[in-house]
């Protein structure tokens, strides 16, 4: 055990749940798909760049009404460079239609460093981008292709590949983001796909209320960068009924120094390969009131994950995993508070007030690593089971537990009254594989 500092708290009877209060503040159901259509666009063979007309179809429509996309010829598609959304509307990917993204670096230029390595990054624009706008999203069972796997225009090397020979290198690379919501309200996204991201799938700032539901994100395990879906400095998220595999995290939360991010709900997910559901790392703005009920987590390196430094660190708090299965995982729990072992800094990562509920796992290391004595992890056990096999690595955590108990034992702990099962008749396998 890492340094062994635990202090222990069996209780009689189980805490009052947080899961009340750590959840999106919205009521949130399945959305439906548009009733009202402004243009419908048909994919050609003839057409090479299909750009400006989705980005005058999209300024033309009237908030309220969508952009349908429709499956041509076969073989057919629509390829696009940068586009703007606008408030309101809505872009209806229809079954079989698919939206691929340019592999022209010179298309998300901002400063001729597009497709480049350097020591600034964030030279490209987004696919897509959400910035300011109101209601709208993107919907249907149509597909958008990142091809990030695909050669650049004019260079010998794919997005992913120029993304992990800036991890090598020591650079950072400019990669454009799929698709990127700033400072927006109320945003959906249904039943879409997201596959081959160059960089991140959705990336969020300074949101106020999205949706995602029944949405497939679906990138190779070995592309560098390529998150699922990252809320930052939002508030009033739900991701429902999902499934997710990607090259980084599956869901990544994150408060860096634009705020905070709280009032997050994950209900009814799958998540395959990829880095697993983190907090983190960022965490300075303050992460709280978070409910993740019914998750599987099938081959994620890391299953579910706490993670921030000395750099970056700030208060996480109010918590809750609720019925959750993991298998082949190397660390299904994994909360550290020290990410970067050679971080420096006075921004303490504090963890409290976690509670994991019914969860239940295989083998692996499971970790649970407070800052220091002073800044103790503070977590509570109830009903969570793993393989007799699985190791507990623990140092500076206090640890209460409910009436479930524990597998396997720990020091001053009852046990579960029920073994590590294997979450039987729990596992789905990606829509499509």
């Amino acid at each position: 055990m890492l340094g062994f500092s635990c202090r222990v708290f069996v209780l009689s009877v189980l805490l009052a749940s947080t899961s009340g209060l750590a959840q999106d503040r919205r009521h949130v159901s399945e959305p439906g798909l548009p009733v009202s259509v402004c243009v419908t666009l048909t994919s050609s063979a003839q057409s090479k760049d299909d750009t400006q007309r989705l980005q005058d179809s999209i300024n033309h429509c009237q908030p309220g009404a969508a952009v349908r996309l429709i499956a041509g010829a076969a073989g057919t598609g629509f390829v696009s460079g940068p586009l703007i959304m606008k408030s309101g509307v809505t872009l209806w990917l229809d079954r079989d239609a698919v939206l691929a993204a340019t592999t022209n670096p010179l298309a998300y230029d901002n400063d001729g460093r597009c497709g480049t390595l350097d020591h600034k990054g964030n030279g490209c624009r987004p696919l897509i981008l959400f910035n300011g706008t109101r209601g709208g999203g993107i919907v249907g069972e149509g597909i958008i292709d990142g091809q990030g796997g695909q050669p650049m225009i004019g260079h010998n090397e794919t997005w992913w590949q120029l993304a992990r020979r800036a991890q090598t290198e020591g650079s950072k690379q400019n990669i454009p983001r799929l698709i990127q919501i700033d400072h927006a309200h109320d945003i959906t996204f249904y039943k879409v796909t997201l596959r081959n991201a160059p960089n991140f799938h959705m990336a969020m700032n300074a949101v106020q209320g999205a949706t995602f539901w029944g949405v497939r994100i679906d990138t190779p395990a070995g592309a560098r960068n390529t998150d699922g879906i990252d809320p930052g400095a939002s508030q009033d998220v739900t991701i429902a009924h999902s499934f997710i595999r990607t090259g980084d995290d599956n869901v990544a939360i994150k408060a860096g120094s634009a705020g905070a991010t709280r009032y997050i709900s994950l209900i009814d997910n799958h998540f395959y390969w990829g880095h697993g559901l983190s907090i983190g790392s960022e965490t300075v703005g303050g992460v709280s009131d978070v409910l993740v009920q019914g998750l599987t987590l099938d081959g994620t390196t890391s299953g579910l994950r706490i993670k921030s430094d000395a750099s970056r660190g700030g208060l996480v708090s109010n918590v809750s995993f609720e019925h959750v299965c993991l298998r082949n995982n190397r660390r299904p729990i994994d909360f550290d508070t020290h990410y970067d072992a050679k971080a420096q800094g006075s921004k303490i990562p504090v963890f409290r007030d976690i509670v994991l509920r019914d969860v239940t796992g295989a083998s692996g290391d499971l970790v649970m690593r407070g800052y220091d004595d002073t800044h103790q992890l503070s977590i509570m056990l109830d009903g969570v089971r793993f393989a007799p096999d699985a190791h507990w690595k623990i140092e500076f955590t206090e640890i209460q537990t409910g009436p479930g108990g524990v597998r396997p034992a720990l020091l001053g702990k009852s046990q579960s009254a029920e073994v590590y099962a294997g979450c039987v008749g729990s596992w789905v396998t990606f829509p499509g594989s």
